[in-house]
């Protein structure tokens, strides 16, 4: 790794205080052009670097990679180690809608989960907890029984790591009860497997699969299309679903204009 890449990951890590996540796409990308072209990032040239990047179809694969590049350089020029401000231009990816579920579908989906069983009961609870907060799978599976209050969900393991707390559902908060209840297992976690350990992403996503057709991800843009269409406010539903720019959010506003 070159000297100025690793300035670059202290620069993102302490000063910009990014995400593990995020500082571990930052330096994937970045270290895939010094690994493939043999140099130091600071010595390419754009020519080079989108001669490398032609083979890239997908342009949101493409899109992140420019990115970084572009972080890495705008940083570079701010910290004088290049006299040059360079900016690749990004390619154009046409908009599109955020895929979602009506209540009616959702509804019917919920009405084929066997709740006899507590693996039923937790498969049941899981959709109505995705449907009803909103949230990422990712802060789904991170949940603890105290993050739950009365009528609050308190999101701790954010994106961006930026805690928020929304309303629940009665409905939600009942099913989740009932699962526990059932499952017996004394776990600080919320979403157990069958054998009681944690519940994976893979198997989330299994879940939502086998009774609705869609990843967890579609609950999410279900929960946030449902607002809009109740009338609810852009601003509140980007503190809801946690979006750190309205320019996100945004896209659902596309649905209400169809509806009218």
């Amino acid at each position: 790794m070159s000297n100025e890449l690793e300035a670059f990951i202290e620069y993102i890590t302490v000063t910009k205080a990014l995400s593990k996540k995020s500082i571990e796409a930052y330096l994937s990308d970045l270290l895939f052009f010094e690994e493939s072209l043999k140099k130091p990032l600071i010595k390419l040239d754009t020519t080079t670097i989108l001669e490398l990047l032609s083979a890239y179809e997908n342009k949101r694969t493409l899109n992140r990679k420019l990115s970084s590049i572009n972080s890495f350089f705008s940083f570079c020029y701010k910290s004088q180690f290049r006299e040059d401000k360079t900016k690749l231009k990004l390619s154009k990816i046409p908009k599109l809608l955020p895929k979602f579920l009506s209540y009616e579908s959702i509804q019917k989906g919920l009405e084929l989960i066997d709740t006899s069983s507590w693996i039923g009961k937790r498969d049941y609870a899981l959709i109505l907890f995705l449907y009803a907060s909103g949230a990422r799978i990712s802060e789904c599976l991170e949940l603890s029984r105290n993050d739950i209050e009365g009528e609050w969900l308190h999101i701790r393991h954010a994106k961006g790591e930026k805690e928020r707390i929304v309303p629940l559902a009665e409905v939600a908060k009942e099913a989740i009860d009932a699962y526990l209840h059932e499952s017996g297992f004394d776990k600080d976690y919320v979403w157990s497997n069958y054998k009681g350990g944690k519940l994976s992403r893979i198997s989330a996503y299994k879940i939502t699969q086998k009774y609705l057709g869609v990843s967890p991800h579609v609950l999410r843009h279900s929960y946030a299309t449902s607002l809009i269409r109740g009338g609810a406010d852009l601003r509140v539903v980007q503190e809801l679903l946690g979006h750190s720019s309205l320019l996100t959010t945004q896209v659902y506003t596309h649905i209400q204009r169809q509806d009218l």
